[in-house]
């Protein structure tokens, strides 16, 4: 079993301040490599991230009737499948389950440090067609199960990464059920259980339904898992923030989350920004040094000082495909600005739902203007913009947004000669949907949706 604990060492506040914008997103070459720590920055203090990962690489089955098979991590049930070692079978390794009819892949043990997330890799077995399965959970050692997520499509050879947000503590097991397809066989590989975070509760928990989710209002694009139809509107769930990815702009459509009392914590700003190797196999990873000499920061969508619940909240939000290419001023001064006052509505007594996007083409940073940049990988917006939904704390959150709720919208040009006072950008959500084409809040109900996107705040009461 690929058991591995992973220790996430909290940097000390005096080392790093955790403001939400620093000039650390701005990308010279130097700083883009300045991020190194010794032992001695290191505090006593450090959280433990426990990853369950099982890439089926022992154990041996070679025939469809249901049977046990003891791999790395333990004991597993096949029914109508097998371990894949031909050279037909996709596989990260030299084996994979292979699953064929309404087969079941499940676990006959727990995995005793709950899950926040669990991701698998799947492709089609040689030239077979489409089949779709389901994730399910047990939290009662096996007597019920219930599905996680969306049903997948699997439709490609090429192997791909399903991701589901489960954020449940306590035992879990898990089981895979082939659901259409008939005797279409796909392969199921590197199937990884990332533990529970009790920060990402109030810190952003993922999921798309329920208080505190990330993606309560809605889905503004209908994005989906598919990696073939959707590769330019593709539903990523990171946990700490959901965002619809654009595979050839290299960089979020739109990305959402939650901000609520305990998504502000005491954790460092981690700096760890990184490429997303868990993007689709075969995508483009935008690099930490992509935007390097180009004149645009590394503009979070998700902002680092929103996830400061726990590291992994943060280091979350340092991912590069959470970057737009911003204007060095639009990004430390007026949106800054914008994010500061979001979140002192929150430590004012309040829990808010934030949308944020871009669209266009062609921004202006500190070096002039392009449209793209990293060779054509990463594309430069025009426009930036952001939805904030202001409720006060509370539970039941959906029902309690009316047409008297304060919802801020801003849309912005990405311009280094922008005014640094955030209220100038004011608009209405109404205005962002014409020029984005989205829905952004159509969990909300019809009559007060379009209440609400009528409605231009006054920007009262800012910093």
């Amino acid at each position: 079993m690929k058991l591995k604990k992973l220790l996430v060492y909290s940097l000390s506040a005096a080392m790093l301040a955790s403001c939400t914008k620093q000039v650390a997103d701005q990308v010279s070459p130097d700083q883009a490599t300045s991020t190194k720590f010794s032992i001695s920055n290191i505090s006593n203090s450090f959280a433990v991230t426990q990853t369950f990962d099982e890439g089926f690489e022992s154990g041996t089955k070679t025939a469809y009737a249901v049977g046990n098979v003891t791999f790395g991590s333990g004991s597993w049930s096949l029914d109508d499948a097998l371990v894949g070692t031909s050279t037909s079978d996709a596989k990260v390794g030299s084996q994979s389950v292979r699953i064929r009819n309404t087969g079941i892949v499940k676990m006959n043990f727990d995995v005793t440090t709950g899950s926040s997330t669990v991701t698998v890799k799947h492709a089609l077995y040689g030239s077979d067609a489409s089949s779709t399965w389901n994730l399910l959970v047990s939290a009662n050692g096996g007597s019920t199960y219930t599905q996680v997520g969306s049903t997948v499509t699997t439709s490609s050879t090429t192997i791909a990464t399903a991701t589901f947000t489960v954020n449940l503590a306590g035992n879990l097991r898990f089981e895979i059920v082939k659901a259409s397809g008939g005797t279409n066989r796909i392969n199921i590989d590197e199937f990884t259980v990332n533990s529970y975070d009790s920060g990402s509760g109030g810190g952003g928990g993922g999921g798309t339904t329920g208080d505190n989710s990330n993606m309560l209002l809605g889905n503004p694009s209908g994005a989906t898992t598919s990696v073939t139809t959707s590769y330019n509107n593709y539903l990523y769930d990171h946990t700490y923030y959901i965002d619809s990815y654009n595979r050839d702009k290299g960089e979020p459509n739109w990305t959402s989350w939650y901000v609520g009392p305990t998504s502000l914590g005491s954790a460092a700003r981690q700096d760890d920004f990184r490429a997303d190797t868990a993007l689709p196999t075969g995508w483009y990873e935008v690099g930490s040094t992509s935007y390097s000499g180009s004149g645009f920061d590394r503009g979070h969508n998700c902002p680092s000082a929103d996830r400061t619940s726990t590291v992994a909240a943060n280091s979350a939000t340092f991912l590069m495909d959470n970057m737009i290419p911003q204007a060095p001023n639009n990004n430390q001064q007026t949106w800054a600005n914008f994010e500061n006052y979001t979140r002192s509505l929150v430590t004012a007594g309040n829990e808010v739902y934030v949308i944020m996007g871009s669209y266009g083409s062609g921004g202006t940073g500190s070096a002039g203007t392009a449209t793209t940049i990293n060779s054509g990988h990463v594309a430069v917006p025009a426009r930036i913009w952001k939805v904030v939904v202001v409720i006060p704390n509370g539970n039941s959150d959906l029902s309690r947004i009316t047409s008297t709720t304060r919802v801020i919208s801003i849309d912005t040009p990405n311009i280094n000669t922008i005014n640094s006072d955030w209220t100038q950008y004011i608009t209405t959500v109404k205005a962002i949907e014409t020029a984005t084409g989205y829905t952004l809040l159509g969990a909300v109900p019809s009559a007060i949706r379009t209440v609400l996107e009528n409605e231009k705040d006054s920007g009262t009461g800012t910093l």
